[in-house]
């Protein structure tokens, strides 16, 4: 029951007020001490009480990421919605900063684009510090001003996605809005026609450039110039950071990449040298039985007293006995044998039956 939604309240941009928080948030805030002892029971008028008690603004913090006094309380006003006529009552109380600031965060989530910027503009005028806690715990200073500046022109604050609004320029296109004009702008302008009136006539003339140029620049539209400026200078910078990221992952995989070919290179090296001592013993090995089996196969036969070889006397035998076998004298035949020795002795062919 404490944590619903009044059932008078009215649904914000067509959902219910609380979502408007993200859901881990909403949870954070529902199991925090500060949302269960001190806005239990709170209405439009006692929340007053509660919000002149801030001391500093914030989103949440820490490793748990608690939520502070100040997002509690506008978790509150989502709850119980309170009317239009006491939120601008916040916006406009100039004793207590912090109240200004909440009913302002109040409006930025749940009004109209062009109550927006007519009710939250002219606190642009205000420069009073403020006390800003941190996502590590610690404060950090800044002021009034600064704080409208994020709600009118980021779309993030105190850790909540704020709803998006028209740009001003659309506004006054469309006749929402009225040019907007410097709280100062009137004082300048005094003090110009002051100065034009003691100045001599004929020094007028040279002073309307200068007038103009003035008159255009008015400390509001220096101011929002500025301002440009220093977004463009922080775009610039995370442009300049991320492409610096990115070259950095380039070269850091390029430098991995020839890290990895140049291990590849060495481990091919390494096999290849291995396999080449490898076939060389294999070769030596080898290389070396077949000298030994040629060593063995290739030995010279003996040669005998007299300088012959061991097989020329068989040779001769073997002559002399093919002799003997073609003279006939071998023949079976007795008588053929001896008819044969006798023409062998005369030097006559053997005969042949």
């Amino acid at each position: 029951m404490a944590n619903r939604t009044d059932p008078a309240a009215k649904s914000i941009r067509g959902t219910n007020p609380q979502n408007l928080v993200e859901k881990i948030l909403r949870s954070k805030i529902y199991q925090n001490t500060y949302w269960k002892e001190q806005c239990f029971g709170l209405t439009a008028e006692t929340l007053v009480d509660k919000a002149m008690e801030l001391d500093h603004l914030g989103g949440t913090y820490g490793g748990n990421r608690k939520p502070t006094p100040f997002m509690c309380l506008v978790m509150k006003m989502l709850q119980i919605q309170p009317e239009k006529e006491i939120v601008i009552e916040f916006i406009k109380n100039d004793d207590y900063k912090y109240v200004r600031i909440l009913g302002a965060f109040y409006l930025r989530l749940t009004g109209s684009d062009t109550d927006v910027y007519h009710y939250l503009e002219p606190l642009y005028n205000d420069y009073r510090k403020l006390r800003r806690k941190l996502a590590d715990g610690q404060f950090s200073l800044t002021h009034v001003d600064e704080v409208i500046d994020e709600l009118l022109t980021t779309d993030y604050s105190c850790d909540i996605a704020l709803p998006r609004i028209k740009k001003r320029w659309t506004l006054e296109s469309l006749g929402s809005l009225e040019p907007r004009q410097s709280a100062l702008e009137e004082d300048f302008e005094e003090e110009e026609e002051n100065e034009d009136n003691e100045q001599p006539a004929d020094e007028l003339e040279d002073k309307v450039y200068e007038k103009d140029y003035y008159r255009g620049r008015s400390p509001t539209r220096d101011r929002d110039r500025e301002k440009e400026r220093d977004r463009d200078r922080e775009r610039d910078r995370d442009r300049y950071r991320l492409r610096e990221e990115k070259d950095y992952g380039r070269e850091r995989e390029g430098r991995e990449r020839e890290r990895r070919d140049r291990d590849r290179d060495r481990g091919r090296r390494r096999s290849y040298s291995r396999s080449r001592s490898r076939s060389r013993d294999r070769k030596e090995h080898d290389g070396g039985d077949y000298r030994k089996r040629h060593a063995r196969s290739s030995v010279s036969p003996r040669r005998n007293g007299d300088g012959a070889e061991d097989g020329e006397p068989k040779k001769k035998k073997k002559k002399e006995n093919k002799e003997k076998k073609d003279d006939g004298t071998d023949h079976p035949d007795p008588e053929i044998a001896e008819a044969n020795r006798l023409r062998a002795s005369l030097g006559l062919k053997p005969l042949k039956f």
